[in-house]
């Protein structure tokens, strides 16, 4: 479990440090997965449609629900890697 953190700590590092910023899908999707991971199930009231940025991360986060933090660390470097 120690090196799955590690490793996942290096991977948002990685992030941070992009040459080129992600499409906005796949920044969603690393929110998402970091969120998952870090936090476990989406928290707090659903956003309005009409605050679209803070709705579509909401939105990413909830599909993960039920995600194990492992799991979702393992999938966060598997899509920065």
């Amino acid at each position: 479990m120690e090196d799955l953190k590690k490793r996942f700590e290096q991977a948002k590092e990685r992030v941070f440090n992009l040459k080129q910023k992600p499409d906005n899908d796949t920044l969603l999707k690393l929110y998402a997965l970091y969120k998952q991971a870090t936090e476990g199930d989406v928290k707090g009231e659903k956003p309005s449609v009409w605050a679209m940025k803070e709705y579509a991360k909401y939105q990413a986060w909830e599909e993960l629900k039920g995600m194990p933090p492992e799991k979702a660390m393992q999938e966060y470097i598997k899509l920065v890697d």
